[in-house]
């Protein structure tokens, strides 16, 4: 399995920017946006800094604090909950952005539909998962360090996205835990945490 680290320096004007989507912003988008953010750390340590992880609602919650029981899975994994804040998704969002994992295929629509250029760029996360699991990390750059190995991570799942399809219409979808039970969104976080995994492997060159 390939796991040389690859340089994450960057100038403060060259970053990789991944935002996750779903509904209001409180629950499966801001775990998905710090187990990212976490598991960057712990592989690139201070040089994660290249890469910036967010997260919006396409009905969002502006100002709103993630829900109690999201925050408890987070915490569970470690991960920090600090700071956090709803945003409702904004074009200026979608514009920066370099990749949009969003946590089902009607969002990744509503994504896609705001334009912007956002259908190469645009992903179901467990879609990106499976399209990332398909492509051979030493086709990968190593010049130009994390950056331009994530850029080039999305246009090769762009690339296979019409050739590698879903088994089941549901396979790409993480469904909203809002409302429910800590046991619920227990399960939200490690379907995320799984789906993440492989995405983080992939971006960093280094595995969990």
């Amino acid at each position: 399995m390939y796991e040389r680290a690859i340089s994450a320096a960057v100038s403060p004007h060259d970053r990789f920017r991944i935002l996750h989507v779903c509904t209001g912003n409180v629950c499966r988008s801001p775990i998905a946006e710090r187990l990212t953010r976490h598991e960057l750390r712990k592989r690139l340590g201070d040089r994660a800094s290249g890469i910036v992880v967010e997260s919006a609602g396409t009905w969002g919650h502006e100002g709103a604090n993630m829900e109690t029981n999201a925050a408890a899975v987070l915490t569970e994994y470690g991960a920090d909950t600090e700071g956090f804040i709803g945003r409702e998704l904004l074009d200026e969002h979608v514009v920066e952005a370099d990749l949009v994992l969003t946590a089902t295929r009607d969002h990744r629509a509503q994504v896609i539909s705001m334009g912007h250029a956002a259908g190469l760029r645009t992903f179901t996360l467990k879609e990106f998962t499976r399209l990332v699991r398909a492509i051979d990390p030493h086709t990968l750059p190593e010049e130009g360090g994390v950056i331009e190995r994530a850029r080039a991570l999305v246009r090769a799942a762009a690339a296979l996205r019409g050739w590698l399809l879903a088994p089941t219409p549901d396979a790409d979808e993480v469904y909203d835990p809002y409302g429910a039970p800590i046991t619920v969104f227990r399960n939200c976080g490690d379907e995320i945490y799984h789906a993440l995994a492989p995405v983080v492997t992939a971006l960093t060159g280094v595995c969990r």
